[in-house]
């Protein structure tokens, strides 16, 4: 039986708003033979990079089976996909085709296409630590959106540089794999300019809706210790203030600008231009406490005992399969929180990921998941946060980065062997809540 509200919550929210779902090239689209490789092709390649020893070379077959795809998205009755293009494929002879018929495909069936135009999948001759991967990202956003932008309105420039900064370069647990620690710092600086001189090349296309989508979550510390306090202040500013300051205020937070590359000042001019909308993907808050002196383990990471942070299990709380907690409250928090701090240069938000991993094709924990954050999302709202649209991730079970196929966000299920599709419970809940909230 299909799990319903009480009261549709969708009917309180403001006319216009825009409820969609997202995925992105690398995890669903497969074809990886017609394309050119990506920092992601040559890090599952490795022995022992992923747990599961699988790669993205089929993954859900997404380049074949679009209008499938596309259907079910018709069906669901989404006002918008979020999907991302893939560089590496653009840059091969025929990628953009595949693009272009993607798009006149969303166009037919009434679903506006909202791409992403970096998610991670790198072009493997390229490197985030040198400069000129940021110019060469311009160039090819001029393409794309010379080709897409008569039908695309809705445009994201980067998807969660700060995870892609963390996870791949940092800790070295995500393509390209580098162990840099706070070296990776360049890393950072040059996705934050490439998404300002993204936000340039769009507007010369005549682009008027960009946003970003950067990763975001309340950080508690571990207790009223003033060194966990200390320690919880860093850890938000290197995961959640080190990516909004500079696009909100122009400048880094206090320490942190003089350790970027290059003429700083005058990236910040380019990074900080004005944006339409601010994406943020929530999953869950950090509990962070000072340094234990050893490796510790949170949401399937190990943190080098080196780090001047911990990151804590939230006690008391459900968890997904994924092992990540499920604290609907802290969107909520984190709203009103953003609004609070950055005041009038806060743009409209735009819930660009929201989601979670459980088994099963009957998933009323995913209902129960998605219930609960649209809620916290309404009393955001209520409370005065311009919040204009909410994306579940994902549409598809897919291929789920260094864990492979072991993890499945998806409102559809895919049969990895036959990659024959079937919606859950929960696909059928947010289309009947849509279907209602519409009358």
């Amino acid at each position: 039986m299909i799990r319903r509200m009480a009261t549709n919550p969708i009917s309180h929210l403001p006319a216009g708003f825009l409820w969609g779902v997202s995925t992105s090239a690398h995890q669903i689209e497969g074809a990886v033979n017609e394309r050119e490789p990506s920092v992601w092709d040559a890090f599952t390649a490795e022995p022992g990079r992923v747990k599961d020893g699988s790669t993205a070379a089929v993954a859900c077959d997404h380049y074949h089976r679009y209008r499938e795809d596309v259907a079910l998205l018709a069906r669901l009755g989404v006002d918008a996909y979020r999907f991302s293009v893939s560089w590496p494929r653009v840059n091969s002879p025929g990628g953009l085709d595949f693009y272009d018929r993607l798009v006149d495909e969303l166009c037919a069936a009434g679903v506006r296409p909202v791409p992403t135009l970096f998610h991670w999948d790198l072009p493997v001759a390229l490197d985030w630590l040198e400069r000129d991967t940021a110019e060469r990202f311009a160039q090819y956003v001029s393409v794309v959106a010379g080709r897409l932008g008569d039908r695309v309105k809705k445009w994201i420039t980067l998807n969660e540089p700060a995870e892609h900064t963390l996870l791949g370069h940092a800790l070295g647990v995500h393509a390209p794999g580098r162990r840099l620690m706070f070296d990776a710092l360049p890393v950072a600086h040059h996705q934050l300019l490439a998404h300002g001189l993204a936000v340039r090349a769009l507007r010369a296309a005549g682009a008027d809706d960009i946003g970003i989508a950067n990763s975001h979550g309340p950080t508690w510390p571990a207790s009223g210790k003033q060194e966990d306090i200390e320690a919880a202040e860093f850890y938000d500013v290197l995961l959640n203030r080190l990516f909004s300051d500079p696009l909100l205020l122009g400048h880094y937070p206090e320490g942190i600008g003089e350790l970027m590359p290059g003429d700083v000042e005058a990236d910040l001019e380019v990074i900080s231009q004005p944006l339409d909308w601010y994406g943020i993907n929530y999953y869950a808050p950090a509990e962070v406490g000072a340094p234990q002196g050893t490796e510790t383990e949170f949401g399937g990471l190990t943190f080098p005992a080196e780090l001047p942070f911990t990151v804590r299990e939230i006690e008391g709380r459900p968890v997904t399969d994924f092992g990540w907690p499920v604290v609907p409250e802290g969107l909520t928090e984190l709203l009103t929180g953003l609004r609070a701090r950055y005041g009038d240069r806060l743009p409209p938000i735009v819930i660009t990921e929201n989601g979670c991993s459980y088994e099963g094709v009957d998933d009323q924990e995913r209902i129960a998941y998605l219930d609960g954050h649209i809620r916290a999302l309404l009393r955001a709202v209520e409370a005065g946060v311009d919040v204009r649209g909410y994306f579940v991730w994902s549409l598809l079970d897919n291929f789920e980065w260094a864990e492979g196929y072991a993890r499945r966000f998806g409102l559809v299920h895919v049969d990895y062997d036959t990659l024959e599709r079937t919606p859950k419970s929960s696909y059928n809940w947010l289309r009947d809540l849509l279907r209602s909230a519409r009358g």
